[in-house]
């Protein structure tokens, strides 16, 4: 009976948090089609956008390129290029300036050296590792846990590590943020109600990190008192 009352906690926590996730990137996919359409009176795209904010901070040895897939939009530290999306790329909306800026904030991030970036990049390797073994570990720790608590503990040690890279994530896409959002008004990229719509855009693209973590905890403090109420018994 224990068992299966926890099975139904983790299924119901699953589905809850697995419905948060839903309706924020839902909400972020809106956000980007209604400012998809509404057009720049500076007129650049997401191209000239990025390259100029580039160039402003002095950056040379980074490549803006296009890649594929919707809302693919990503800052290589590796090979120091910004990728944008067809529709970031080439588009001329508030939604394209303000994807292309906030991820040229991260190259300027990464030339500034800014900690957390640090940080975030250097544990990807381990964090790769835990997220493979979580998929195979969580079952088969549910299933076990009373027999073998070791298991479970181990699942809990890479959710913590996961956790904690969903955690240091934040200030990287905030900061990123607040660092496009400040240049594209100051250098009249977005003007008045654009600004407005950038703004919205990005903050909704910051809640789905923030859901992420969220998820990512929530699921790591359930799965340590299942720990301790194993042992207790």
């Amino acid at each position: 009976m224990v068992l299966n009352a926890d099975y139904m906690i983790w299924y119901v926590l699953t589905i809850a948090l697995s419905l948060v996730g839903m309706f924020v990137s839902n909400r972020l996919q809106s956000k980007f089609k209604t400012y998809s359409m509404m057009g720049l009176r500076s007129n650049l795209s997401g191209k000239e956008v990025a390259e100029s904010m580039l160039n402003y901070y002095g950056i040379h040895d980074v490549r803006v390129q296009e890649s594929q897939g919707f809302l693919s939009d990503h800052y290589n530290p590796l090979d120091k290029t910004v990728n944008l999306s067809p529709e970031v790329y080439r588009g001329r909306s508030v939604a394209s300036a303000a994807v292309a800026a906030h991820e040229c904030g991260h190259a300027v991030q990464h030339d500034t050296a800014y900690a957390f970036l640090q940080l975030r990049s250097k544990i990807v390797p381990v964090v790769k590792i835990a997220s493979t073994a979580q998929q195979f570990l969580l079952l088969a720790a549910f299933m076990l846990a009373n027999t073998f608590p070791s298991l479970l503990l181990i699942t809990i040690f890479t959710f913590a590590i996961t956790t904690i890279f969903s955690i240091i994530t934040l200030p990287v896409e905030f900061d990123a943020s607040k660092r496009a959002l400040v240049w594209i008004n100051q250098q009249g990229v977005v003007s008045g109600q654009e600004y407005v719509g950038a703004k919205d855009a990005l903050t909704w693209a910051g809640l789905t990190y923030l859901a992420q973590a969220l998820s990512s905890l929530v699921m790591l403090l359930y799965l340590v008192l299942r720990y301790v109420g194993i042992n207790r018994d």
